[in-house]
């Protein structure tokens, strides 16, 4: 049976170019800082996002909560988005591991924060208070249907944390998709921001692993963060190998699945039972409101024709990503109709 899985673009397989990498990588020891691969593909993602170093983690959570750590002292507070993936989706790993106190502040349906508001959520020099120690912003944003921040949206927040001496961070999970759709470099994007993580095993169809940016002195601690949270390796090379594979030739690719996605989008549009602005998703997630009948049931039909994403609430969410193309998406949508369509469901 053909299966098209929307679910995440973290279901991506590695490209036969980067499994030939992986096997034929050089190896050395990260923890001794001696794997040639590895330290290739860190330098190259520094450079390319305009930092002066990068440390490899496994996961884009662990990229953020190494940042985190590095950046506040225990007892410090951030200030985040109420939608914010590290503020719903990280394990509450600030506080918990980093004895951080989180603030949350509106965002707004791009995802932005408003630098008014960032400015007074900024906390005084007050005993009573805990300190203000980081700012982080979230591009694209997985929860306002992966819209993207401009270059001026940063740094008009970043004005504001300079103002105040206190450090910006970017959760870039999918930082190339917002560079991709702005046609602008990913170094001018995040030239604002003190640090930046991005993963390489969403849109860039890596296994696994994520990377986080920024200075010299800031990479020295999060290296030291990460080995307290259990994320130093070894012979990582055989991961390293496929993210530079990625670096070097996925990107300008993640317009095709940019594409894919408003495809999708206009074709569910069409399809009665379906709610969706097709407008609204500019990149590679698009959401949708289900109205034909109850939503399991429809998951349940649909995953048993091959197309993975459906939930059991009226909310779904389909990412397009590699090996999903034009005649993937028109199957997916053919299938959709059909069973929306012609199935009974009481």
């Amino acid at each position: 049976m053909r299966i098209i899985d929307f679910r995440s673009d973290t279901v991506t397989h590695p490209t036969p170019e980067m499994y030939r990498a992986m096997m034929e990588a050089e190896l050395g020891d990260d923890e001794y800082g001696d794997d040639p691969t590895l330290n290739r593909l860190e330098a190259l993602a520094a450079e390319m996002l305009g930092k002066k170093a990068a440390v490899f983690t496994p996961s884009g959570t662990m990229s953020n909560l190494v940042a985190i750590l590095a950046h506040c002292r225990r007892g410090d507070e951030m200030i985040v988005g109420h939608r914010s993936h590290i503020f719903t989706d990280e394990g509450g790993g600030a506080a918990t591991l980093g004895g951080v106190h989180v603030q949350t502040i509106h965002n707004d349906e791009r995802g932005m924060l408003d630098p008014q508001e960032v400015e007074e959520a900024i906390r005084p020099d007050n005993v009573h208070f805990p300190t203000t120690g980081l700012i982080a912003l979230e591009n694209t944003h997985t929860s306002c249907g992966g819209v993207v921040l401009t270059q001026d949206d940063i740094g008009s927040v970043a004005r504001v944390a300079r103002k105040h001496h206190i450090p910006l961070h970017i959760d870039g999970a999918r930082i190339f998709n917002a560079s991709v759709y702005l046609e602008t470099p990913v170094s001018e994007l995040v030239k604002d921001a003190d640090s930046v993580s991005f993963c390489l095993s969403k849109g860039l169809s890596c296994p696994i692993g994520s990377l986080l940016c920024g200075s010299e002195e800031f990479i020295k601690k999060a290296r030291f963060w990460r080995e307290t949270v259990g994320g130093g390796m070894r012979q990582v090379g055989v991961i390293a190998a496929a993210g530079i594979v990625a670096l070097e030739s996925m990107i300008d690719r993640l317009a095709e699945d940019h594409a894919n996605a408003r495809r999708l989008a206009l074709g569910l549009s069409r399809i009665p039972g379906i709610d969706i602005d097709p407008d609204r998703y500019p990149t590679n997630q698009v959401y949708f409101q289900v109205t034909a009948g109850p939503p399991a049931e429809l998951a349940r039909l649909l995953e048993e024709r091959g197309i993975k994403g459906g939930a059991k609430t009226k909310n779904w969410r389909f990412v397009t990503h590699y090996g999903i193309g034009p005649e993937e998406v028109d199957h997916a949508l053919e299938t959709i109709k059909d069973i929306f369509e012609h199935c009974k469901i009481n």
